[in-house]
């Protein structure tokens, strides 16, 4: 699924494709937002992990999780 993160005084947001559950995301968000984590820490398909300090978030947007295309049909 497509997670986009906006960062505060950062020109750019991070997009990553993740391979957690819309719920598992959500989940660490609302952990970083209540203090309970120091950082939100996501993890992307190929295993990186993305660490960002929960003070500096200015949104977070869950995407639909994705669809693999296979094959040259027409779209």
């Amino acid at each position: 699924m497509e997670v986009k993160i906006g960062v505060q005084h950062a020109p750019r947001e991070i997009v990553l494709e993740s391979g957690q559950s819309a719920e598992d995301v959500e989940r660490a968000v609302a952990e970083a937002l209540s203090g309970k984590a120091q950082l939100l820490s996501l993890t992307d398909e190929k295993g990186r992990k993305v660490l960002i300090p929960a003070d500096r978030l200015a949104y977070v947007e869950i995407g639909e999780p994705a669809v693999r295309r296979v094959g040259f049909g027409a779209l």
